[in-house]
């Protein structure tokens, strides 16, 4: 015997550390290639571990307001503001007594933002618009609206709403994954996960953006609000976009013919299965996926885009703005037609409701861009048979203090962020409809009765969906992760 030779015939069939890892993951990269090549048959498994109930809601529709709408303006109407206009709201600490004041009405105990904490002076600011019952609900809503109180009895306040956050790009995050710090994977993700589509051509998360009239350019909107975070990145949201090209890099190139474009995808598919067999990369399987995807959504986008052959009634339902790409209105029409066509969770972004001074010329610009074509969502939904499965929900980051930024003047003309209570509404998929949840104090600035925190919201979100929020996580650096973090509890009391 060679004894030279020995020692490589002896250790010739052990793997060394690379090959064990790479031959070992394998697997779970097979697995993620099914998952997303096959979502259906993968989150009904999912689903059935992590739910308990029947789903009440299909698919979801977030309007969100970004930039934190006046509540006191829109549909906290409270007569004590009015007759307490310019009078200080907080009372003083003595500290020696170490008792409050007589004078004033609230104990300041809160956190203010820094743009009102140097402020000498907070007085109580009534609202310059008028306020009036609608509907069976008798529901509350000010004279700036005008389309949103025809639905009344369709829709659910939440009156009782908190938040940790203050500041705005911490607020909208904590709305969209569950954390104020970025990084976590968004609520249309987590649906997606949990959930899978009903439309193999379309994106399970579909995201709209519009830039509103009230305070334009204000607050931006960043791509991590639809981020999948740890989640595999198939489960990320995708932007819509106003014109020609609703999404970017998705058409042929001049000249590419749909066989050429067919047989470069496979070819990019036998390449990243080889990949995908050698390291086991579950990313490499979301490429084949969204490669996958991306070509079938040359067809299908265009087709869900196209509104030429919606009716004028309809049109004319969500108002003239509706046919102009990136408006509100429009996006509000997409994201029923997108629903419409199994999109599980459609998010749309409309900015400008900052009104920190102001407000008295820049919300009824906002109202304008917004209060028909909300109306007009519900109503079409409605009339399609398609609100009871669809969940619209509307709101902000937080809402609007009692207290004006700045002087008060004749009416409130601005208003700083206020986390500790404030309004939503929700219509369909499930929720009980014509009702009024949660109550504050008499000038709105504390709950007094049935606190929602943006937890048990999110809970409620998923319970409706079918989701049990308490088991459907994801293990990510050694923990188990889920969308309501540890907290969280479903508000029974809004659901039909």
């Amino acid at each position: 015997m060679n004894l030279e030779r020995q020692p490589f015939e002896q250790f010739k069939h052990v793997l060394t550390r690379r090959q064990l890892l790479q031959r070992g993951s394998t697997g779970v990269g097979s697995l993620a290639l099914g998952s997303l090549l096959a979502p259906k048959s993968f989150a009904a498994n999912l689903t059935t571990q992590s739910s308990r109930f029947a789903p009440k809601a299909k698919r979801i529709i977030f309007l969100f307001m970004n930039g934190a709408p006046s509540q006191q303006d829109l549909f906290e109407y409270k007569p004590k503001l009015a007759e307490h206009h310019g009078k200080e709201l907080f009372k003083t600490f003595d500290s020696k007594s170490k008792k409050w004041s007589k004078e004033g009405f609230i104990e300041k105990t809160q956190r203010l933002t820094g743009m009102t904490s140097g402020q000498k002076s907070f007085p109580v600011a009534r609202s310059k618009w008028d306020f009036k019952q609608y509907g069976k609900s008798g529901s509350w809503f000010s004279d700036v609206l005008t389309h949103t109180p025809t639905i009344a009895d369709d829709l659910c306040f939440v009156k009782s709403m908190h938040t940790e956050a203050i500041n705005h790009d911490p607020g909208v995050t904590f709305f969209q994954t569950g954390h104020q710090q970025p990084g976590r994977p968004s609520m249309g993700s987590w649906m997606g996960y949990g959930l899978g589509t009903d439309n193999e051509n379309l994106p399970t998360f579909c995201v709209l953006i519009s830039n509103g009239t009230g305070r334009p350019g204000s607050q931006p909107v960043y791509t991590k609000l639809w981020s999948s975070g740890f989640l595999p990145s198939v489960h990320q949201g995708v932007q819509l976009r106003g014109g020609k090209t609703p999404v970017l890099y998705l058409n042929s190139q001049p000249g590419e013919s749909v066989d050429a474009r067919r047989r470069m995808i496979e070819r990019m598919e036998a390449l990243n299965r080889m990949q995908l067999d050698t390291f086991g990369d579950p990313e490499i399987a979301t490429r084949i996926a969204q490669y996958e995807m991306s070509f079938r959504m040359q067809m299908s986008v265009p087709e869900a885009t196209d509104i030429s052959n919606e009716p004028k009634a309809i049109l004319d339902l969500y108002g003239p703005e509706c046919q102009q790409p990136g408006k509100f209105a429009a996006n509000c029409l997409l994201a029923r037609r997108l629903a419409e066509r199994g999109v599980r969770f459609v998010q749309l972004y409309h900015r400008g409701w900052d009104q920190h001074g102001g407000l008295i010329g820049a919300l009824p610009k906002q109202c304008n861009d917004t209060d028909q074509a909300c109306a007009g969502l519900v109503t079409d939904l409605k009339q399609r048979g398609m609100l009871d499965e669809t969940l619209v929900v509307w709101g902000g980051e937080f809402g609007r203090t009692t207290y004006s930024q700045g002087g008060a003047g004749e009416a409130a003309n601005g208003r700083d962020h206020h986390p500790r209570c404030f309004t939503y509404w929700m219509a369909g998929g499930g929720i009980r409809p014509g009702m009024t949840y949660g109550e504050t104090d008499e000038f709105g600035y504390n709950i007094v009765k049935d606190p929602v925190h943006v937890h048990d919201w999110q809970a409620t979100i998923m319970h409706l969906m079918g989701i049990d929020h308490e088991r459907l996580t994801f293990k990510h650096q050694g923990r188990r992760f889920r969308l309501t973090d540890v907290h969280g509890k479903v508000v029974n009391p809004i659901l039909a």
